[in-house]
């Protein structure tokens, strides 16, 4: 819709609901029809179980409860709760650490940090770069903030991350502005399930630092990890991030942690983004001009929630139980993919790389009419691009045997 009544022009193109939630809606509506056991809805960026509920850490739940009065209903600090800022990098680094300065700022979300690192750290009328594999909202956040979203092709001809492609873009880019956003979601990306290998990483890392040889640049590694915890066991997940140590000044590494999946606490709206620098002096800028934005846009993050993180990381024994309890789920996540993988396998669909988390991307031309047929099926799930993302988090076992057979039948395979 380009016609405004009230509402100020701008370079937003603003259309109605969120396209995911849309889709999810028209399952919904077909389910209360015909009966939820006719439909599938694979849209869903939550675990859900076979029934299709919720699937919350009964742990997270219990220190929830045992929270005091003031613990729940006080406002926490601009910046976030001093525990919770603390033992965020624990939770986002593990023992992986990297050398430099690192400060944390609470944000509602990952789509917090998202919002924030894009209106602090590039100009109206900038260009921010992610994969051409990516999630929707990067755009829409972009363009709310007068700024224009570009992509690199994620993947080469054999499936691996094309880094020609990312390091031509970076190059392209900073050849006409001074500074760059680059949104990079790993591991266990959005919407495919990709994650880059050791040397893949360490190739990004020297993309970065080649182009950061003009000190005249400032680039900024924006790394979505909202699926670090469903990406595999959570030590082997994290140990990329040491190689963000000791990076040139004109390099900020910003890390965005969301609370949603990895302790099943969507709602509460709780994350942080943390900086990784070699500047004490950058570190400290980090920290006041995020701060300023979080009182300029909602004020104050969910104090139970940053609560909740804390108590986690200050007892050894709620920690393990936490730990044991997502290892649980991440098994459900994982069985349902292999699954998945393997009747795709043998209906001959073809997918993006997968290597852990929420969602699997079946390729496919004319991926918005193939979703339309799917639907008339019962099956629902989200064009992107040439592709249809599967929720393995949201679809069970059983399901996710069913699934490719239709999907294969609807492309005419």
């Amino acid at each position: 819709m380009n016609k405004y009544l009230m509402a100020v022009p701008g370079t937003r193109q603003i259309s109605g609901d969120d396209k995911i939630f849309g889709i999810s809606k028209a399952a919904q509506d077909m389910a209360a029809e015909v009966g939820a056991d006719k439909v599938i809805n694979a849209t869903i960026g939550a675990l859900l179980d076979d029934e299709g509920n919720l699937m919350v850490m009964p742990s997270i739940i219990d220190i929830y409860r045992s929270l005091s009065p003031a613990e729940i209903a006080e406002y926490a600090p601009i910046a976030g709760v001093p525990s919770f800022l603390k033992n965020v990098k624990k939770a986002v680094f593990g023992k992986y650490t990297p050398n430099g300065y690192i400060e944390s700022v609470a944000t509602p979300g990952g789509t917090g940090a998202i919002r924030n690192t894009i209106q602090n750290y590039s100009a109206l009328g900038d260009t921010v770069l992610t994969t051409d594999w990516f999630w929707s909202p990067y755009k829409n956040i972009s363009d709310e903030l007068g700024r224009k979203l570009d992509t690199f092709t994620m993947f080469d001809a054999d499936k691996n991350l094309n880094l020609s492609s990312f390091s031509s873009k970076v190059e392209e880019i900073l050849s006409r502005q001074t500074q760059l956003v680059i949104i990079f979601n790993a591991p266990a990306h959005n919407p495919t399930g990709f994650t880059p290998s050791d040397s893949e990483w360490d190739s990004i890392v020297d993309i970065l630092k080649k182009n950061a040889d003009n000190t005249d640049k400032k680039i900024i590694f924006f790394i979505d990890a909202a699926y670090i915890d469903f990406a595999g066991e959570e030590d082997a997940s994290r140990a990329f991030f040491s190689k963000f140590s000791d990076l040139p000044e004109n390099i900020l590494v910003i890390v965005a942690f969301s609370m949603s999946k990895g302790y099943t606490l969507y709602g509460m709206r709780s994350g942080a983004m943390i900086c990784v620098t070699p500047s004490a002096d950058i570190a400290a800028e980090f920290k006041t001009v995020n701060m300023f934005s979080n009182r300029a846009t909602w004020s104050n993050g969910t104090r139970p929630a940053m609560m909740i993180l804390s108590k986690i990381f200050e007892d050894e024994t709620l920690y393990n139980k936490v730990a044991a309890e997502r290892a649980e789920f991440r098994k459900v996540l994982d069985d349902r993919a292999k699954v998945f993988i393997e009747y795709s396998n043998k209906y001959g669909l073809e997918m993006c790389p997968f290597k852990g988390g929420f969602f699997i991307t079946v390729l496919c031309d004319n991926a918005e009419e193939i979703g339309k047929k799917l639907q008339k099926e019962g099956v629902f799930m989200v064009p992107i691009g040439k592709g249809l993302r599967f929720a393995v988090s949201a679809v069970s076992e059983e399901k996710c045997k069913i699934v490719p057979e239709k999907i294969a039948a609807a492309i005419g395979k």
